[in-house]
């Protein structure tokens, strides 16, 4: 494990180049296997890159997850660091095999012969001896200078009692019921769902996109064939990304709906709270559209928050924009002597500019300020306030690792407000003008009210 010093000591050094430089020097050790990865901050996850192989024949299984592999690595995509198998072959194995039909003469069963080895290697407990209210186990195993000895541990005697023989007490050697034989095995085999797994996987280099990186992948794999019965599927931190993805997605449609419900009751319309919704839907545009100008992953968990919580600010303005335009067109029709719905379209149009006129100012604050506060969080600026107040050093720097994690969340809010702006005051008034045109096409039907709506 490398320490790095903290941020702002640094004087502008990447940990990723630091990490790049480590990866390329430690190549070229025949038989070992170097991974160099960042610590892993927050919750757990997958492998960036992790492909599982499923099937029931073992043997097959590995033969394809092999050729997958090379499948891939010999596509050469950029940067993946090394694809490696989940697999531990050639692990030294002790096969003892027991001779059952000398066994049976002797009387002696397979359990007391795999019995009086165990206990021999891991030893077993025969008593407890207690220390006040503590109890040790009391272990009974061979000493380390017989235990490690094959011959000393096959040259132990099993001692049981021969019923065929009055219950007399019999000892036999192991070495005369069993022999060893020295082979290899497989480390592991995982399993899931009742399918044998072998998992391929790989970091990402810094600076290379994970979602990219496996959509590539995925593509490549379009042409690999596998036997029957045999399937792949991506998981690791994908799986973990669309997760969230849906969990979000989720969320966002419900607190829309919740939105909507309250929007309804509020303003006791059903044109209304679409035209606040859609202005919602709108500002997203904002939001891909600077992440895809500024060359800017989309990190599912962060920027799905952000979009979140950038709904919460779009309906307020897109809110109390309408109602002041309801407040303004109400005030007009006292004033005039017209009825609130069927003004004419002359008095419509310059309530509707009255209300954006009056609330220019409120939603042009609450966007310039929202965004200024943000700014410290997307590009981490950083005050040391302890230092500030005690030694009037703020040492401030810009960077650090919390803009890894809160930089994009900052910046989706602050893409999707500042494109929200311009909608709320151009495109809402012009939906809102549409709104009560549709609503008076299809709803008057008097000749009265054509003609005033006419003007």
């Amino acid at each position: 494990t490398v320490s790095f010093v903290e941020f702002e000591e640094r004087n502008g050094i990447s940990t990723g180049d630091v990490m790049e430089k480590v990866r390329n020097n430690l190549t070229g050790f025949p038989g070992v296997n170097i991974t160099v990865e960042k610590n892993r901050v927050g919750p757990p996850t997958g492998k960036p890159v992790n492909i599982e192989v499923a099937g029931e024949n073992y043997e097959v299984l590995i033969d394809n997850a092999k050729k997958m592999k090379n499948y891939i690595a010999n596509a050469e995509i950029p940067g993946i660091e090394k694809l490696q198998l989940d697999l531990e072959t050639g692990q030294p194995e002790l096969l003892v095999n027991v001779k059952r039909k000398i066994a049976k003469r002797y009387g002696v069963s397979t359990a007391k012969i795999g019995q009086a080895i165990r206990t021999a290697l891991f030893g077993k407990e025969v008593s407890q001896y207690k220390l006040g209210e503590d109890e040790y186990p009391i272990m009974v195993r061979l000493q380390n200078q017989y235990r490690y000895d094959l011959n000393d541990l096959l040259e132990q005697k099993i001692t049981f009692r021969d019923r065929a023989s009055g219950g007399r007490i019999v000892q036999v050697p192991i070495s005369a019921v069993a022999d060893i034989e020295y082979s290899s095995s497989f480390g592991a085999i995982n399993r899931k769902n009742k399918k044998r797994v072998i998992t391929i996987y790989s970091n990402v280099k810094e600076g290379y996109n994970s979602t990219a990186i496996n959509n590539k992948i995925q593509k490549l794999l379009k042409g690999f064939d596998l036997p029957a019965g045999y399937n792949y599927k991506f998981t690791g931190k994908q799986k973990e990304q669309q997760q969230s993805s849906d969990f979000l997605t989720k969320a966002l449609l419900v607190s829309l709906l919740l939105i909507l419900l309250i929007i309804v009751a509020q303003f006791n319309s059903i044109l209304t709270p679409f035209i606040i919704i859609a202005s919602v839907i709108f500002s997203t545009i904002g939001v891909f559209l600077g992440l895809a100008i500024f060359k800017m992953d989309f990190i599912v968990m962060m920027t799905g928050i952000g979009i979140i919580s950038l709904a919460g600010i779009v309906v307020n303005n897109a809110i109390v924009l309408i109602d002041y335009t309801n407040l303004v067109r109400q005030r007009e029709a006292s004033r005039k002597g017209l009825d609130y719905d069927t003004m004419p379209n002359e008095n419509l149009i310059e309530s509707i500019i009255q209300g954006g006129k009056v609330r220019l100012r409120p939603v042009l604050l609450t966007a310039i300020t929202t965004i200024l506060g943000l700014i410290p969080l997307a590009v981490g600026f950083n005050i040391n306030f302890y230092s500030l107040i005690k030694d009037w050093e703020p040492r401030i720097f810009i960077g650090g690792d919390n803009v890894i994690f809160w930089g994009p969340m900052a910046w989706t809010v602050i893409f999707g407000l500042a494109f929200a702006t311009f909608l709320t005051l151009v495109i809402v008034p012009v939906m809102y003008l549409i709104a009560e045109r549709v609503k008076r096409l299809f709803l008057g039907g008097s000749s009265e009210y054509n003609q005033n709506s006419r003007g």
